[in-house]
């Protein structure tokens, strides 16, 4: 049955009324972003002046503010030009995030350029020269060397550092994020996300207000099996930070792991205002994504298509591809595909607006959600236009050895498929295609860029079982579902026709109650599955 969740009210009273560590508030400037973002104790041989400059821009680092942290860098390495290791923050911060697939060129032609005036400028002790050297793997040979082999040799560098420096622990936070960021999505035990977690657990408990040690604890942890380890760090880090807009948001991913919608919503609310208030669209929009992620899962409809209405005006306003950011292209597209195929609504998923990004895999956000709205509202031929342009994308994504990506855009397209049969009657050929969809969906893992998929494969397995008449097969499709994501309105709706279908009235009774009970902010008016769930539940 549902955890029992803060209210809304409550979580953001307790988020946005913690106070500042004194080591890191300084006055508000004109232009600066403010100050609360938690404690951090960063040694250098750089003027003592600067001190708390530092501190606070490896905050910014450590909760994601890239932008900031990289102006705050650079501003230190004016005012004192043998810091070197302040180029090194601005490298950091130019790689950006590490769990984003690949980089934009310009990027890493900058963070390359700050690796090399941090090698001039000269560090004074050789633990410093050491973080420069380490951050140079991530830059080297660019142009000839693949991003996995650069992630994988920084990791290395920073395991040789971790052994040389034990007692650095600002380091051992950076080598565990290090260790995580190479994890293949492939690896379902686990191993190296269990291994960077072994040594932030540790960190965590005498760094209770470290901004990176809760963040990165979240996204070791940021996975199905594994996510109630993350509730501490979880709800520990939006009161660390409470003016990141990005620490404000990340205990969203563990609260969407493990079904705490109304906590998701009220931490993506606050993190949204942050990064208004900060002027950062892309952190907006990321929010947002898992915001109506977690409104659509609580049948709060009106609440999603006021996301939906504002996205425009958004969008509107951002004028390059760095404010966009990965995850800003991610969410423009993810939201008003979600808030199409998550109530069923098929005509207006199938008539979704084309945009062109930079990113196939975001591309096809927009075709997936065409091709299964004009499938199930009996357009198959319409369908099918999407689908070959999936297969361009997926192509496109091959080509730039982006396999990751390629694969999950494999998932859409077989689905796509899947439901193109069913609407021309090839059961089988329908069955066999979702199928495969479910497999190859379970052998990999969610990118961090999404709250989920745009709609799980083996809950479409469900879905399509149930529409052929089989609902105690449809069960166990969805009953998988509901361990690996738990909450989810549709898989819950789903089951509790498959097992009215098997004549369990009093199963099906317990799974309506859960609907209400989870959706007691949800609208029957607007969604009819929620009004169908009260009648069955009051039976």
């Amino acid at each position: 049955m549902l955890a029992s969740h803060v209210s809304a009210a409550i979580a953001l009273t307790f988020v946005l009324g913690q106070a500042a560590p004194p080591a890191l508030q300084h006055p508000h400037e004109s232009g600066q972003p403010p100050q609360q973002l938690g404690t951090v104790d960063f040694k250098t041989s750089c003027d003592p002046v600067l001190r708390a400059d530092i501190n606070r821009a490896v905050a910014l680092l450590h909760s994601f503010w890239f932008g900031a942290s990289a102006a705050a860098f650079t501003a230190i390495a004016e005012k004192d030009p043998s810091c070197g290791i302040a180029w090194w923050g601005v490298a950091m911060s130019r790689w950006g995030n590490p769990f984003a697939p690949g980089r934009p060129i310009a990027n890493v032609r900058q963070g390359s350029d700050a690796i090399a005036k941090g090698r001039a400028a000269g560090a004074r002790t050789d633990r410093e020269r050491d973080y420069i050297e380490a951050a140079a793997a991530l830059f080297t040979d660019f142009e000839t060397v693949d991003h996995r082999t650069r992630i994988v040799n920084y990791e290395r560098a920073m395991e040789r550092l971790h052994q040389k420096y034990p007692a650095d622990r600002e380091l051992a936070a950076f080598y565990a994020l290090a260790i995580n960021q190479t994890a293949l999505p492939t690896d379902k035990k686990y191993t190296q996300q269990l291994e960077a977690a072994a040594i932030l657990e540790e960190l965590f408990k005498t760094m209770p207000d470290h901004p990176g040690v809760a963040h990165y604890l979240i996204h070791a942890y940021d996975h199905p099996p594994l996510a109630q380890r993350a509730l501490p760090a979880a709800r520990r880090y939006a009161k660390i930070a409470p003016d990141a807009p990005h620490a404000l948001h990340m205990p969203s991913h563990t609260f969407t792991r493990v079904g705490h919608w109304e906590d998701s919503i009220a931490t993506n609310l606050a993190s949204a205002a942050a990064a208004r208030k900060a002027k950062s669209p892309g952190e907006v929009l990321h929010a947002l994504d898992y915001q109506v992620y977690a409104y659509l899962q609580t049948a709060q409809d009106t609440a999603a298509a006021r996301v939906v209405d504002e996205l425009a005006a958004i969008v509107r306003g951002i004028d390059t591809a760095e404010q966009y950011g990965q995850a800003g292209y991610y969410a423009a597209a993810a939201i008003p595909a979600r808030y199409a195929l998550e109530r069923g609504d098929w005509r207006t998923a199938a008539a979704l607006e084309i945009r062109t990004t930079p990113f196939p895999f975001i591309d096809a956000i927009t075709h997936f959600a065409r091709a299964i709205g004009s499938a199930r509202s009996g357009n198959p031929a319409g369908a099918a236009v999407d689908v070959d342009k999936l297969e361009t994308l997926r192509g496109a994504l091959l080509s730039s050895n982006d396999a990751y990506w390629a694969q999950q855009v494999e998932i859409q397209l077989l689905a796509a498929r899947a439901w193109i049969a069913a609407a021309r009657k090839n059961n089988d050929e329908a069955l066999a295609l979702m199928k495969q969809a479910a497999a190859i969906e379970d052998s990999t893992d969610k990118s961090a860029i999404s709250p989920g998929p745009l709609a799980p494969a083996r809950e479409m397995l469900g879905e399509l079982l149930l529409q052929l008449g089989q609902p105690a097969d449809a069960l166990a499709e969805l009953e998988a579902v509901m361990k690996k994501e738990p909450n989810r309105f549709r898989a819950l709706y789903l089951g509790a026709q498959a097992v009215s279908m098997n004549s369990d009235v009093q199963k099906a009774r317990a799974y309506y109650r859960e609907i209400v009970e989870m959706c007691s902010n949800g609208e029957p008016a607007r969604r009819p599955e929620l009004a169908e769930a009260k009648k069955q539940a009051e039976k």
